[in-house]
């Protein structure tokens, strides 16, 4: 192989080693000789490094200057003990500073000792274009500030579980001289569904963007500064551009907040909206029917109370209305995700949705892939329905009590149907799974605390077959977080 290698010329040599992605696969062929070694290291464009590197900022220097075209870089503490050594901290941020002028994409994870006096130095990145902070407690606005100004390039910025960063001049200045096109934020206490507000015009270039809060938000939920009861909101926000929307776990109710965007996106082609407080759904409609590009939706919701002048209503909040809105605006919807917590099975009009509306979109759309989380209205004749979709091919039944065998003789009559999971659905037994072997048409099976179906007899049901008898928590199955920090 060495000969081989060595009679081949430098520029097609190096077309070869770019071609070897897993890193394993390129340390190998960097020990075959120094030819291979220091070619190797010139087309490595990416690293990710974590607890290993010790002394860091001396192991940086190293790498580094072994490496010099990394464009993309990952450190991760996750795990990290005192017995692995001090962590990284300003002066190996200096270090990548000043030995990867191509950097383009950082990643900072777990790193506690990372302060604004690091990003001091991150900031003379010129090139940096996507940048991750995702638990590291010590930097501030200030530091953010240091790198809005420096990095003129960022296009994509991620805050993650940064319990000291609050909206100051950053994100101000990052909305009107940035360049901002990905925008998340998570578990960032200090920053409120109205603080990102004062993004300003940089919404008009964001494409994607993401705001959760976990823990008892609904019981902490705070106040909108700009609200006056009794006035229209008028937030003076543009987002024409936004094709990727998620919103988790927020309260928007007379306090409008991040639920103003849902009336001004027009080019939207993926929506999730976990458990938000407060969606009306006339402005649903409104937005379904303006988004005819919407490619894939998640729905998670809970039942809230609605009062009228006579009456009120317990369930969730969208009906058969905003389906039938779906299914007649959205004619390239693939992907969809329904999932309902705290509805009790014995009251089904908690989940506003039923049976029919639900297979009544997917039976208009070219739905591909579709999960069903809690659906307590959904029944074996609701399976009979999907199995004439023509496109269905994956589908997640998850926590659904009303399926039994007898649904799953329905569903495996899908045409195209080639992947499966099952989820807590413990009416579906051993004989369901048997029919779904004799079909031999799944490609994968995956079943996850189902008490009836047992190991043995999901062998051979499909050609890659998963199995835990495992029950996960109520959290896990529904997508919560209530553990606060």
């Amino acid at each position: 192989m060495k000969c081989m290698m060595e009679d081949l010329p430098e520029p097609l040599l190096g077309e070869v080693v770019k071609r070897i992605t897993r890193a394993s696969d390129r340390e190998s062929l960097s020990l075959v000789s120094k030819q291979l070694y220091t070619l190797e290291a010139e087309h490595r464009d990416a690293i990710r490094v974590g607890c290993g590197l010790g002394p860091a900022t001396q192991a940086l220097k190293s790498l580094f200057s072994r490496f010099p075209n990394l464009c993309k870089v990952e450190i991760n503490y996750s795990g990290w003990t005192s017995s692995h050594g001090e962590q990284l901290n300003k002066h190996g941020i200096h270090v990548l500073s000043s030995h990867c002028p191509l950097l383009s994409d950082l990643t900072l994870s777990f790193c506690s000792n990372i302060d604004d006096s690091g990003l001091a130095y991150l900031s003379c990145c010129t090139k940096l274009r996507s940048l991750r902070f995702i638990s590291t407690p010590a930097i501030s606005w200030r530091g953010l500030s240091l790198v809005a100004v420096g990095c003129k390039l960022l296009s994509a910025l991620h805050l993650v579980d940064c319990m000291a960063i609050s909206i100051e001049e950053w994100l101000v200045y990052l909305g009107i001289h940035g360049s901002l096109e990905e925008l998340v934020v998570k578990d960032c206490k200090e920053i409120s569904q109205y603080d990102l507000l004062k993004f300003g015009p940089g919404w008009a270039k964001l494409q994607k963007f993401e705001f959760e809060i976990n823990g008892h938000y609904w019981l902490t939920a705070p106040s909108d500064p700009s609200y006056v009861a009794g006035y229209p909101y008028s937030y003076d926000i543009c987002c024409e551009n936004l094709k990727d929307l998620r919103l988790a776990h927020t309260v928007t109710d007379k306090e409008i907040g991040l639920r103003y965007l849902l009336g001004k996106c027009k080019a939207l082609e993926t929506l999730c909206l976990e458990y938000v407080f407060g969606l009306d759904e006339n402005e649903m409609i409104a937005l379904f029917q303006s988004c005819g590009n919407l490619k894939s939706i998640s729905l998670r919701l809970m039942p809230l109370h609605f009062y009228y002048e006579h009456d009120h209503d317990f369930r969730t909040a969208l009906t058969d209305d905003s389906l039938k809105a779906l299914a007649l605006s959205c004619p390239m919807l693939q992907v969809v995700e329904f999932t309902f917590t705290y509805c009790s099975p014995d009251y089904p009009t908690e989940i506003g949705f039923t049976q029919n509306g639900i297979v009544t979109l997917i039976q208009s759309c070219p739905i591909r892939a579709l999960v069903l989380n809690g659906a307590n209205i959904f029944y074996d004749s609701g399976m009979k329905g999907l199995s004439i979709s023509q496109s269905l091919e994956t589908l997640e039944l998850v926590d659904c009590r009303s399926i039994t065998d007898a649904g799953l003789d329905f569903i495996i009559q899908a045409p195209c149907l080639s992947n499966l999971t099952l989820r807590k659905c413990m009416r579906v037994t051993d004989k369901g799974i048997a029919a779904l072997a004799r079909s031999g048409k799944l490609e994968s099976l995956t079943v996850i605390g189902c008490r009836q179906i047992s190991q043995e007899g999901v062998l051979g049901a499909a050609k890659s077959v998963h199995y835990s008898a495992e029950v996960e928590s109520h959290d896990s199955l529904k997508g919560m977080k209530t553990q606060q920090k």
